[in-house]
């Protein structure tokens, strides 16, 4: 049984199929024809945290697929009360597909492991790698093609959403170079580190010239943890965190002068949400080269495409 959850278990081969079937279901969607593919069939989506494209576009992809998604909130749910094993056993009878936004990647392969249906890991502490797919689509059209993309560069802090898409891009041949001064510690999977690091393909340097000089496209995400703010400002306990953080990070700031500096050419990604005057500035947003929101949008392309895939169902 097919699972999605670390891309440590795909292919090269896989991946390229997947973005060849998102491609095709894009333009179908755009061509106005119907893909009611998976009638009669639900997609479960469970959430231990909170969301809006994640939430929005399995659930908008699952209706055009010609299915339906059940949205369950594990704060309304019993899990709370009872063995984890026993009730995510109990939820998958419900559906197809389990899509899991979880607070702990165990959890996600916990579930995956009873082999009852296809699970995708939509957001762990380690791996999202419904974004980091979705992120190749976008770089294959705006590049014509992911053959074209020669290399990419993650600016900021190693995380769950840099883990998967070092790998992907790793496993496609794709040049990266991490210009990160810290890296997230939940977010450490050894395993994930090696295989991209021996694919060659993965380069650590704090040098912005060096790491920008003919890259396709900067990607960047947050370096400030949401439980640091409450109402738009920093809570008194993380206050201390919250300094360190920002002078470290600062110099790593995606902006319209850093592009335009290093590499007037190279588009600019961001898996939102944006937080304005941290890791991104407005005028990078606003950036003639920022693909951000199709980045956005593209979610759902691939989404469908990942769910066809782990049915078997391939276009």
């Amino acid at each position: 049984m097919r699972h999605l959850i670390s891309l440590k278990e795909q292919s090269k081969e896989d991946i390229l199929t997947m973005l060849t079937m998102a491609i095709r279901l894009k333009e179908k969607r755009s061509a106005g024809e119907l893909t009611n593919l998976l009638p009669n069939q639900t997609l479960i989506m469970l959430f231990q945290k909170t969301s809006t494209r994640t939430r929005l576009s399995f659930e908008a992809g699952m209706t055009e697929l010609g299915g339906h998604a059940i949205f369950l909130d594990s704060r309304t749910s019993q899990f709370s009360l009872t063995d984890f094993g026993d009730e995510i056993q109990a939820v998958m009878r419900y559906g197809a597909v389990l899509m899991f936004r979880a607070k702990k990647a165990e959890d996600v392969v916990r579930a995956a492991g009873f082999n009852k249906i296809p699970v995708i890991d939509a957001c762990s502490e380690k791996y999202h790698p419904a974004q980091a797919l979705s992120d190749i689509l976008t770089m294959a059209e705006h590049s014509s093609g992911i053959e074209n993309v020669k290399k990419i560069v993650w600016m900021g802090i190693e995380n769950n959403v840099s883990n998967t898409l070092i790998l992907a891009c790793a496993k496609l041949g794709i040049k990266v170079y991490i210009v990160a001064p810290e890296v997230n510690e939940p977010s450490i999977d050894p395993e994930l580190n090696r295989m991209a690091d021996e694919t060659g393909n993965v380069v650590r340097a704090l040098n912005i010239a060096e790491a920008m000089k003919d890259a396709d496209y900067v990607h960047t995400d947050t370096w400030m943890d949401m439980e640091y703010f409450e109402d738009g400002k920093v809570k008194p306990g993380f206050q201390k965190i919250y300094e360190e953080r920002k002078a470290k990070f600062m110099p790593y700031q995606v902006s319209a002068k850093l592009i335009d500096t290093y590499a007037p050419a190279c588009k600019i990604m961001h898996c939102m949400p944006c937080h304005i005057g941290y890791e991104i500035t407005r005028d990078a947003i606003d950036h003639k080269n920022a693909v951000i929101f199709n980045q956005a949008e593209n979610r759902m392309h691939m989404q469908k495409a990942m769910i066809l895939w782990l049915l078997n169902k391939e276009i």
